[in-house]
């Protein structure tokens, strides 16, 4: 979105960009809005590039829904991805039902911007980045690491059998349930009371000029509120999973994809060195397994800090080995590396950051200080056979996501810990 003409604002920390108040862009809502003569706004829970999203109490039924708005030059699509979805979840058992968001109320918003698509759907305790912002990026318990990594699973592969790729799997877009019956039966000064009032921050322009409602900027905004906890209080019975933001989802036989908008972590390589061929499953199958490994761990495989493509694919190949001859003779910038004698081979002296190397940085060692136990040896082996399935640098070799739960790992380890905090057995995952 542009804003080469938007006025200047004061920052203010933890909300929305200011600037994307304009034209096609973000409706100006404030606390005790209502719409649809039944959905009162009482608090904000998130905000994106397209959209921000509102806990909003629904009058008629006497619960607290989420109010998603969009910006005017977005569209139904998420909503629409949705629906599609929808239509094959009566198929699924019930832990794939839970697992997708359901859409109860869709309707257009008029406003200074234009005119916003909205949906409401179920609200949630929190997102996994903010909770493991909030645990210090300690490691999850085991058990419920495990949990949410096979609901992930269970989720991907639903929504490629449904025809669909998600094409944005990240922890901010992967939410924890808000246990049943924590909100509904309060009310607003109750839910304030409990979580904290919103707190309206003016909006401030650099210029000295007034802000003027109408014209589609409003006179204050709001930080998020915080109903979720630390990743490493969260308890099996709490690790319920909710995937989220389908706005850049894709059927690939009806939408050819041919750009990637996973952060660069986890971004497929086949987007880079492979860019005139549309993405296809397997591209979600790696950022699910760059996912899981961040789940069991405190850090992203390929680390934390990247500076570019050329970091990525380096990293890349240090944990998982050669890539394809013919994408190392396309990496036309390696010899700006300098980490490599030949396609994966490391320069003589330095000591490359394997897959085992980082697998103790990130998953055993932050256990141990934690004092939790360390990952045995037998589900090492089973999570590496797991995730080298899941990372082959070609598309065509990696394992599909309904073979990742047909994994060891998966069978063993992670899908018995989903049964326990269901309560229920689930004979088609």
């Amino acid at each position: 979105m542009s804003t080469d003409d938007c006025p200047r604002y004061e920052h203010i920390d933890d909300v929305e960009r200011l600037d994307y108040y304009k034209g096609g862009g973000y409706h100006p809502i404030q606390i005790g809005h209502r719409f649809r003569e039944r959905y009162r706004i009482v608090h904000k829970l998130g905000h994106g590039s397209y959209s921000t999203t509102w806990l909003a109490r629904d009058e008629q039924l006497s619960k607290y829904v989420a109010v998603k708005i969009g910006t005017a030059s977005s569209n139904y699509k998420e909503v629409d991805v949705l629906n599609r979805l929808s239509n094959h979840l009566a198929r699924e058992n019930r832990l794939c039902r839970a697992t997708i968001p359901c859409v109860f109320d869709r309707f257009d918003l008029d406003g200074p911007n234009g005119t916003h698509p909205c949906f409401v759907t179920t609200p949630a305790m929190c997102s996994l980045a903010d909770t493991i912002m909030a645990g210090n990026y300690k490691p999850f318990q085991t058990n419920v690491a495990r949990s949410i990594a096979a609901q992930l699973a269970t989720a991907v592969a639903f929504m490629h059998r449904a025809g669909f790729v998600h094409g944005d799997l990240h922890f901010g877009n992967i939410l924890l349930q808000m246990p049943a019956g924590i909100i509904d039966d309060l009310t607003n000064q109750q839910l304030y009371d409990r979580y904290d009032p919103p707190e309206p921050e003016p909006v401030v322009r650099e210029d000295g000029q007034p802000i003027i409602p109408s014209q589609g900027v409003p006179s204050h905004v709001y930080a998020l509120i915080w109903m979720g906890k630390p990743n490493n209080d969260i308890s099996l019975a709490e690790s319920k999973l909710l995937l989220a933001d389908f706005g850049t989802a894709f059927c690939p036989d009806e939408e050819p994809r041919l750009s990637s908008y996973t952060p660069l972590e986890i971004r497929p390589p086949e987007a880079r060195f492979e860019p005139t061929k549309p993405l296809s499953f397997a591209s979600d199958v790696w950022s699910l397994g760059c996912m899981i490994w961040a789940i069991l761990g405190v850090k992203p495989l390929l680390g934390a800090w990247l500076f570019g493509p050329d970091s990525a694919t380096a990293a890349q190949i240090d944990a998982l080995g050669p890539m394809p001859d013919t994408w190392w003779e396309r990496w036309e910038s390696k010899t700006k590396i300098e980490s490599f004698d030949g396609n994966g081979a490391p320069k003589p002296g330095r000591g490359a950051w394997t897959l085992e190397r980082r697998f103790e940085d990130s998953m055993q060692q932050p256990r141990i200080e934690g004092g939790m136990e360390p990952i045995a040896e037998d589900e090492r082996k089973a999570i590496f056979d797991m995730i080298r399935g899941m990372l082959k640098f070609s598309p065509c070799h990696r394992i599909s996501a309904h073979h990742v739960l047909e994994t060891k790992w998966m069978r063993k380890w992670a899908i018995p810990e989903v049964e326990k905090s269901w309560e229920t057995k689930f004979a088609l995952l």
